[in-house]
């Protein structure tokens, strides 16, 4: 949702925070390796693993695939749209950011407007590539889970 927000003009103070990012990694690496153990112990491979899904209600899986679908779109629009420039700076009333064009790399000033547009993908993508992953671990638990029910010989979740 957060990054949903981002596509709305200006930018979001909340992002400016800097627990945002240590915040979504203390969440994001309980809940990954919590889908990692659970596959390991399922002792799954890929294709297991897609039958486990494939058994997922319906919504569940419309769900998931949106989110995923959404998130990378959204990584990628935000990846054209910044260019070559990210790590918008601003200092002394100067705006600046890092421009990674080959054979050009280094700071470069900005006018405000442009300032503007670098910091809102920056923030875009904070938080679009977190959420496809954290999309990616609710796939493995969701999958893991269905695969533990199969093991005990429970009827599949409808």
């Amino acid at each position: 949702m957060l990054a949903g927000l981002t596509w709305l003009p200006g930018t979001l103070p909340l992002l400016e925070a800097r627990w945002l990012p240590a915040l979504i990694v203390a969440l994001f690496f309980p809940i990954f390796m919590s889908a990692v153990v659970r596959l390991f112990l399922a002792r799954a491979d890929r294709a297991l693993v897609w039958q486990a899904f494939r058994r997922l209600p319906g919504q569940v899986q419309t769900g998931l695939a949106v989110l995923a679908v959404s998130g990378v779109v959204m990584t990628f629009i935000s990846a054209v749209q910044e260019g070559n420039l990210q790590s918008a700076e601003a200092k002394d009333g100067r705006y600046s950011a890092f421009d990674t064009t080959p054979y050009a790399r280094g700071t470069v000033e900005l006018s405000h407007e442009q300032y503007q547009t670098v910091l809102e993908a920056d923030q875009r993508s904070m938080l679009t590539i977190p959420g496809v992953l954290f999309v990616g671990a609710a796939y493995a638990v969701l999958a893991a889970g269905e695969l533990r029910r199969a093991n005990r010989g429970a009827a599949p979740s409808r």
